[in-house]
């Protein structure tokens, strides 16, 4: 969790603004750190945590979180923590065997064409079911779906279209039926792979629904030991009739344990 990010964004874990979907991207950068942040965040909220891990283990999650003093393996044996890990999902489905225990979130391997209802029936039963741990004792917070990358689907055959849908149910599931959040990253690097439509369709619809973004790039001048990018926060509030924007433009710099985040041109380095 880093605390920098929270002033930015006005909020801790004792009082966050419910509700919301945080969109983070990246262009030409790794906006990863963030998803490591969120996940931290919320779990010392006492939130109720469903994490659909697409490009990563576990171990590495818990890896980065065990630095960050969060320990995942413990918030999965409360019952605090769900995690969907994409990986090995997929590896049973591609390649079963007896012994795999198939979990069917991950059906739409088999045919991308039906859509993504298993994978959303599984973040359903996992955030809609009781709330207490398997002792009884523990109550958890505000739901929250993590995804790290949304984007890993267009890859796996998965239209932009479908994945819209997805996240459009798991919005008004979680945000507006179990008054929670939702936190997804999406990359939208430039490629020859002829998959740049899909993905700016992806981002652009993503983009609407959100409410608030969080939009990593490397530096315009380049390469800086000192200063790793940019991100541009994007707040999008209704008010009236219409939608008022207001955006602010940081650097930051990754640290082992954490992220520093400075206003443009304030850093040490260039002072």
């Amino acid at each position: 969790m880093f605390t920098e990010l929270n002033s930015i964004l006005n909020s801790t874990p004792d009082s966050f603004t419910k509700r919301e979907f945080i969109l983070v991207s990246d262009r030409q950068s790794d906006a990863s750190f963030l998803i490591h942040h969120f996940l931290s965040f919320y779990l010392r909220a006492r939130c109720k945590v469903c994490f659909l891990g697409l490009v990563q283990s576990f171990s590495h999650y818990s890896a980065i979180s065990q630095r960050m003093g969060v320990s995942l393996a413990q918030a999965k044996e409360k019952g605090q923590l769900i995690f969907l890990e994409g990986l090995k999902e997929s590896l049973s489905i591609l390649i079963p065997q007896e012994s795999n225990t198939e979990n069917q979130a991950m059906d739409f391997l088999r045919d991308p064409t039906v859509g993504l209802r298993s994978l959303y029936k599984f973040v359903q039963s996992s955030l809609t079911s009781s709330s207490s741990g398997e002792d009884g004792t523990e109550e958890w917070g505000p739901s929250v779906l993590l995804v790290d990358d949304i984007s890993v689907l267009l890859s796996l055959g998965v239209s932009a279209r479908a994945v819209l849908d997805f996240s459009h149910y798991c919005k008004a599931m979680v945000c507006s039926q179990l008054q929670g959040n939702m936190v997804m990253l999406v990359r939208c690097d430039e490629g020859d792979d002829g998959d740049d439509e899909g993905s700016e369709l992806l981002l652009r619809g993503l983009t609407h629904q959100c409410s608030l973004t969080l939009h990593v790039q490397g530096l315009p001048t380049g390469y800086c030991r000192d200063i790793h990018g940019q991100m541009e926060v994007c707040w999008r509030r209704r008010q009236g009739d219409g939608q008022h924007t207001q955006k602010k433009l940081f650097q930051y710099k990754v640290h082992d344990k954490g992220a520093s985040f400075f206003a443009r041109g304030t850093s040490s380095a260039v002072l």
